[in-house]
């Protein structure tokens, strides 16, 4: 259908809602109303293509969103539900009259028994090119009635990260449509990661959408997820489903990726020791034996072929002490130039030599993307002694083929 049919056929446009999960209680928590109209065949197409067509006029949009929140609402009031409903506005076209029609529609159902904190406005922003802060300024107003704010598209196509913090949303909502398998986009992964630790830095809770299989369903569990949604949970529908619909199963879900992630920390830690105990072992008589640390690290990679591919020595405040002692073209070689460079500006850096020197042990790191190389790798930090530390580089091939410490 193209804007005219939509707008002649107004009567047959209809909400649709697609539920939300909860990680803690494994049950639905509200709904997303999407837009939905039927043809002459009863058939549901998405009214989608039509609110992202951007040569449909704003007051014919305006017009059909407002029929599909009133019909959204009018159920959500009559049928007494209790969770969230999640409306989605464009910024743009939400501040054509500076939210007002909004507001006044949403007050209106409050006088029918709808409470205004049930309310997550899902806002996209992606297209919003006015004042920012006449925009943030609105949602703060919004937000003192007890709506929710969501920013839409978080890690897609939305605008840059730096905007997000100024909305001081209640959740970002995640798209996971670039996230397929586990060997897929891994820079997408690490931005995903590094949404988790802003979501948690500004106080919102991740809500990722999109999730089609059970791997982004995992990696949403692993991410800090607190709420999930998408079609492999459940599809949206013209109707309210029971609330522990998915319960037994998102339990049994949540059972095993527990299980799977136990067995990934397990294994870390087990490596952790033994080789705490391996390199306790060689350093006994190389200390003896070397003259200088840069002798000592050479000798010690040659033992650790096999794991590593460099290895330096810091002191506890990060300055390195000793050349990178660096497998290059499958060969060791000394690098003086390293010697003096300081690494406390590393994330973790004196956290990590602070718990070493409480605990006396070696630590490992999680996987990161090495600088130089980009490839995953692992740091295994071992308590050298005389306030110096340890620092060697697991490579690659050697967490690829030890289970569980790569992924």
């Amino acid at each position: 259908m193209d804007a005219l049919d939509v707008l002649t056929n107004i009567e047959r446009v209809i909400p649709y809602f697609q539920p939300i999960f909860s990680a803690d209680e494994h049950s639905i928590v509200g709904y997303e109303v999407l837009g939905r109209i039927t043809n002459t065949e009863g058939v549901i197409d998405t009214l989608g293509p039509f609110f992202n067509d951007e040569e449909v006029p704003d007051e014919y949009k305006l017009e059909v969103d407002e029929k599909i929140t009133k019909l959204a609402l009018q159920k959500f009031t009559d049928e007494g539900q209790e969770g969230f409903i999640f409306l989605n506005r464009d910024a743009r076209l939400l501040m054509l009259d500076h939210g007002e029609s909004l507001l006044t529609l949403l007050k209106e159902f409050e006088t029918k028994g709808l409470r205004l904190n049930r309310i997550v406005l899902e806002l996209s922003e992606k297209t919003f090119q006015g004042d920012l802060d006449q925009l943030v300024h609105l949602l703060l107003y919004y937000k003192t009635y007890g709506i929710k704010i969501a920013i839409d598209n978080v890690g897609g196509n939305s605008g840059s990260l730096e905007r997000i913090s100024q909305f001081s949303p209640d959740i970002l909502k995640v798209d996971l449509n670039l996230l397929r398998n586990d060997a897929g986009n891994k820079m997408y992964k690490d931005i995903l990661y590094s949404l988790s630790i802003l979501a948690r830095k500004i106080g919102a809770s991740l809500l990722f959408e999109h999730i089609e299989i059970n791997f982004q369903l995992q990696f949403s569990w692993l991410n800090g997820g607190r709420y999930y949604q998408g079609y492999y949970l459940q599809s949206p529908s013209a109707s309210f489903l029971d609330k522990e619909i998915l319960k037994q199963k998102l339990k049994e879900k949540c059972q095993d990726y527990i299980r799977y992630e136990k067995k990934h920390l397990e294994a870390g830690y087990h490596f952790a020791d033994l080789f705490h105990k391996e390199i306790s072992h060689e350093l006994i008589p190389l200390k003896k034996q070397c003259n200088g640390y840069d002798q000592l690290l050479y000798e010690l990679a040659a033992f650790f072929n096999d794991k590593c591919f460099r290895l330096y020595i810091c002191d506890e405040n990060g300055f390195q002490v000793t050349s990178n002692i660096e497998k290059v073209n499958r060969k060791w070689q000394i690098q003086p130039t390293f010697k003096g460079k300081n690494w406390s500006w590393r994330p973790y850096f004196l956290e990590n030599i602070m718990r070493m020197r409480m605990g006396k042990k070696g630590l490992l790191s999680d996987v990161y993307s090495d600088i130089d190389s980009g490839e995953s790798i692992r740091t295994y930090s071992y308590p050298f002694g005389d306030g110096l530390y340890l620092f060697i580089d697991l490579s690659y091939e050697f967490l690829f083929e030890e289970d569980s410490l790569l992924f």
